[in-house]
């Protein structure tokens, strides 16, 4: 290929060399002389003004609200095999993400083959869940005791995270067909829960990992999103839901979904949650014991 306007068509510096994700909201992401550009009017992460963007050692840019796209910009991203996401503040919401073309699929051949081995590949991943989120590897080898264990778990931090927002917690109820029929609580983690999920989703598209191919969860389309997410569930979900809910008791005009989709927003950003499900993505799919 002729190297053209955009710049030469030069270096592929791998996506393990390379910083993970940009965070641009409330600005134009452009061209200019061959280098990627954005100009923001600020978002309280980034000040106000013009920034020249290291296109070639990121992997994917994630464009916030506000943000905008140039055709050029397009092109150069998609030269040097960066990704970009449209997503909601904080990465609460995933609007689109088309496909990484990482450097290599040995993560989704992980994925897929402990997967397909039913027996033992997929118990296996479901553990080292399970160990990420209780602390501690348990010695059953069964997934229907592994989930019994976790229910009850989560029964006793709903009731301590409940306990330490101050708030009224009478069990989780949930109901697909009318969910604004649910207690201020249950409609939090309803909220809370959704954004999660979309960071979660960021971290499966940003692994180039298989979302259907889930070792917990595994009738839904974003099966593997959503062991993602689970494992930030006592970590994320639930404080910020009860936390919402404490604040909507004492500001009842406030929006619950604003103020759960905005706490959800903080704990992201603040936590490098997205981050931290990359790595325990890559940590659970290893193929070695």
């Amino acid at each position: 290929m002729l190297a053209g306007r955009l710049g030469l068509e030069t270096a592929r510096i791998p996506h393990k060399d390379r910083y993970g994700l940009l965070w641009l909201s409330r600005g134009k992401l452009g061209v200019e002389d061959g280098c990627l550009v954005f100009e923001t009017a600020g978002d309280g992460t980034m000040p106000a003004g013009r920034y020249g963007l290291p296109h070639q050692s990121v992997s994917i840019v994630l464009l916030g609200p506000g943000g905008s796209v140039t055709h050029d910009a397009l092109r150069l991203l998609a030269r040097h095999n960066l990704s970009l996401m449209a997503v909601g503040e904080d990465g609460v919401r995933l609007y689109t993400a088309p496909p990484l073309q990482t450097d290599t699929s040995a993560l989704a051949r992980a994925q897929m083959r402990l997967w397909a081995d039913a027996k033992e590949g997929r118990l296996t991943v479901a553990r080292r869940m399970y160990a990420l989120r209780f602390g501690e590897t348990l010695p059953h080898r069964d997934l229907d005791v592994l989930r019994g264990i976790e229910g009850a778990r989560m029964k006793e931090t709903y009731r301590i995270c409940a306990q330490r927002a101050g708030i009224r917690w009478d069990g989780r109820r949930y109901d697909r067909k009318n969910p604004g029929s649910d207690d201020v609580p249950n409609q939090a983690l309803n909220h809370a829960a959704t954004a999660v999920e979309a960071a979660a989703s960021i971290a499966v598209a940003a692994t180039a990992t298989i979302p259907q191919l889930g070792f917990i969860h595994e009738d839904s389309g974003l099966s593997f999103v959503l062991d993602v997410a689970d494992l930030m569930r006592a970590a994320v979900t639930i404080p910020c839901a009860f936390k919402a809910t404490a604040i909507h008791q004492k500001r009842p005009q406030d929006s619950l979904e604003r103020l759960t989709r905005r706490l959800v927003g903080e704990t992201l950003r603040r936590e490098q949650v997205i981050h931290r499900m990359i790595e325990h993505i890559q940590s659970v799919l290893r193929e070695e014991d």
